[in-house]
């Protein structure tokens, strides 16, 4: 091998997926941005070629005993792959987690910050575990370090105007001459006419909350011994410590209305013990710390002077200083994962690499660009770019152009999407990018232009003085029957404004986000959008027989597989491997009814068919509008058979998107719809947008792209920053007029 080649990742006749025979190479230590239409084969290159061979190697160094817990990765169709190095793969997928993953423990950040409680707190607590609500030692004994407790709602448990003989005990078990209030009344502690308002601390403390106790009581003429304990305390005890679900449902019905899930009594949702939180650093403590928004927090430390912790606060600087370069410095140590935006996540896990001292690694990012608004696409930028000078190979799928112009070099797939895609249409720089006749580079190139004839509201829909999260009091007028986008940089309250305070006044609305559709091979988009159906009546009618046998779900599966087109070979220890059906050869019907056909073709080669192709072939009107809505959305290289769980983000909200286009008199609301778009398929999905609003429909986007906030009839923008330095509305108004509006940072993005 000759030292040249040493310096590229070098691939050969690479054939995922709809590649031809690509063959590349990819240099080392720069940034190689793929770019092309949705459908290309960039993913086909990046993801299962690439990433998956890495992987695989890596896998491979394992014990066979490991192995078995690990991924399985077949290997890639490709004559050869060489030169890879260990790849770190950073994608959209949501950070999970539950509540006891936070964005200070995802991020390596929270362990420093304890250590240095441990070093400096006073008074002097302990290490470093001490500080952990996820050890036993820190956490809050209440409520295991949850933060949340299952409480009683006491706006509803208590009325404080009233006396006992009135009624104040609201909670059922409590009615006014009932067994509970009797022994109350018997144990003589309380006056029956007094309204509990007047109660002194000491009376209501035990009246709620006195632990048991033994009283005698007159019982049927004989003085009994009972116990007698609080009204809350008794109700907590038996309802909420005692799993509720235990009890009979209709108790459950009558004691749920009482209950809810509200801070920790213990530690008011600070998730740690009274020693921990008595333990303070210049008057704060590690829970008030980690509520701060990270762009103030880093300020705080820097105040810190003490030559014991130096270290440690040097360290705590640099990674918060990681988050506030990528624009995340409106986020909070103690956010739960599970609550971050696909883009949110993304730049979590990019912060946690950039921490890490590894290098000459490939690190392939996908599409890091969203959920970012155009003012922070630069510190992205110079995140790759301090990848890449330490000595790492970067390599992103990406379509925002702004990312694109970093590249050292460029490869663009295509010419289009699906069959008429999977070759390389042009490789290089930047310039010479903006010169290729590509569909990328053609568009590259486009002025834009802003809308100047916006259409005039036929109404409005109001949200008044909303205070969720960070919004600080909006009351803001979403007009009617017109296409209104919301736009804003990331943590500015845009998704909060729309997603949670307008859907919850208008639940009727269409929602179409980029949460994941199915995760079953068994559904496909022929399954998702109702052609099947029509499908299987046009091959049974035309046949005379039964329709279940076009289903392989049903009569007509491959008794092999079960209709699911391969089968699990188990290896005793060795790991378990996928292979085609050899029945029925990956195609996951019974032969018997692949010899039923339709004009020619058999149930299976219409599963095989792109929505391009489907289209000619078939004359059923429904089916027709079907597969036109998909074609609109930009899906036309998607088979018909092809398993949703496959499809990424973007790609599931423009398939809801398909198959919700024929309602109207609605509101739509869609979450960045351009996710994973090519420039050149926003003017699909602009059309279409413009035909809901059109057919009397009102749409609303949360979008950071220009070209489509540009087209927009009505902007409002929300800001001026994020986290606590957002939540406002800074401008409300059409295209024309956001570039003149000085306070809105979307405006300047928009003078081209």
């Amino acid at each position: 091998m000759n030292e040249a080649n040493q310096e590229y990742i070098v691939i050969s006749a690479a054939r995922e997926n709809n590649l031809k025979n690509v063959s590349l190479r990819i240099p080392k230590r720069k940034i190689t941005i793929f770019t092309g239409v949705s459908g290309s084969g960039k993913s086909s290159i990046v993801f299962d070629t690439i990433a998956a061979e890495s992987s695989r190697l890596l896998n491979e160094n394992f014990s066979m005993f490991v192995r078995t817990f690990l991924p399985r990765y077949p290997q890639p169709d490709a004559d050869a792959i060489e030169n890879l190095s260990m790849a770190v793969i950073v994608d959209q997928k949501r950070l999970g987690g539950g509540s006891h993953s936070t964005m200070g423990t995802i991020t390596d950040i929270s362990p420093i910050l304890r250590l240095l409680f441990s070093r400096i707190g006073q008074p002097y607590v302990g290490e470093a575990h001490m500080f952990s609500f996820n050890d036993p030692h820190g956490m809050c004994p209440e409520c295991n370090g949850i933060g949340r407790k299952l409480g009683v709602m006491m706006s509803k448990a208590i009325d404080m105007s009233k006396s006992l003989n009135e009624g104040a005990i609201m909670l059922p078990d409590y009615a006014v001459d009932g067994w509970e209030w009797n022994m109350i009344m018997q144990s003589g502690s309380f006056d029956p006419d007094k309204k509990l308002s007047d109660y002194s601390a000491e009376e209501l403390e035990l009246l709620l909350y006195g632990k048991a106790r033994k009283v005698k009581m007159d019982f049927a003429g004989k003085a009994t011994n009972i116990t007698v304990e609080g009204v809350i305390e008794k109700f907590t005890n038996k309802y909420i410590k005692q799993d509720v679900k235990t009890k009979s449902e209709r108790t459950q019905k009558a004691v749920a209305p009482f209950i809810s899930e509200g801070p920790c009594p213990g530690c008011h949702g600070a998730r740690l013990n009274q020693a921990a939180l008595g333990c303070k650093i210049n008057g704060l403590n590690i829970a008030e710390m980690s509520a701060m928004e990270v762009g103030q927090l880093i300020r705080v430390i820097r105040e810190i002077d003490d030559a014991m912790a130096a270290p440690v606060v040097k360290s705590l600087i640099e990674r918060l200083q990681h988050l506030v370069d990528i624009g995340l410095d409106y986020l909070t140590l103690d956010r739960e994962t599970d609550t971050l935006s696909g883009g949110e996540s993304q730049r979590v896990k990019m912060v946690k690499h950039l921490s890490g001292s590894l290098v000459d690694v490939t690190y392939i990012f996908d599409e890091p660009s969203v959920g970012l608004h155009p003012r922070d696409v630069h510190r992205l930028n110079e995140l790759l770019q301090k990848l890449r000078d330490k000595g790492n190979t970067v390599i992103v799928v990406e379509h925002d152009p702004d990312v694109i112009k970093v590249a050292d070099h460029i490869v663009d797939v295509g010419p289009h999407a699906g069959s008429r895609g999977g070759t390389i249409v042009y490789e290089g720089s930047y310039q010479g990018l903006l010169e290729s006749n590509t569909l990328t580079g053609t568009h590259m190139k486009r002025p834009l232009q802003l809308k100047q004839a916006c259409r005039q509201p036929s109404g409005k829909l109001s949200i008044k003085d909303a205070t969720l999260h960070n919004l600080q009091n909006v009351s803001v007028d979403i007009p009617a029957g017109v296409l209104t986008v919301v736009t804003g940089v990331a943590g500015s309250g845009k998704s909060t404004l729309i997603n949670e305070v307008f859907l919850s006044q208008h639940p009727d609305a269409i929602v179409i986000d980029q949460s994941a559709i199915g995760v079953s091979t068994r559904s496909n988009p022929a399954t998702y959008t109702g052609i099947m159906d029509d499908v299987r009546k046009a091959f049974a009618t035309a046949n005379k027989v039964n329709q279940g046998l076009f289903s392989f779900n049903s009569k007509g599966a491959c008794e092999n597989c079960q209709g699911l087109g391969v089968v699990y070979v188990d290896l005793s220890f060795f790991e378990s491997v996928k292979l085609p059906c050899e029945v029925c050869g990956g195609k996951r019907f019974k032969q018997e009814v692949l010899d039923y056909k339709l004009n020619g073709k058999s149930i299976a080669d219409v599963l095989e068919m792109t929505v391009e192709q489907a289209l000619e072939f078939f004359q059923l009107k429904e089916v027709v509008r079907k597969l036109q809505a998909m074609s609109d959305v930009g899906l036309n290289y998607i088979t018909l058979g092809q398993p949703l769980s496959t499809l990424s983000g973007g790609e599931c909200q423009r398939i809801k998107l398909a198959s919700e286009l024929h309602k109207q008199g609605s509101i739509y609301v869609m979450d960045e719809p351009t996710t994973g778009l090519h420039m050149s398929d926003i003017g699909h999905l602009l059309a279409i947008m413009n035909r809901l609003v059109d057919a009397g429909n009102t749409v609303i986007v949360i979008e950071h792209n220009i070209d489509v906030i540009s087209q927009a009839d009505w902007i409002i923008d929300m800001g001026p920053d994020g986290g606590s330095r957002g939540g406002q509305v800074v401008f409300e108004g059409t295209p024309a007029q956001i570039v003149k509006a000085a306070q809105s940072i979307t405006g300047k993005y928009l003078q081209g």
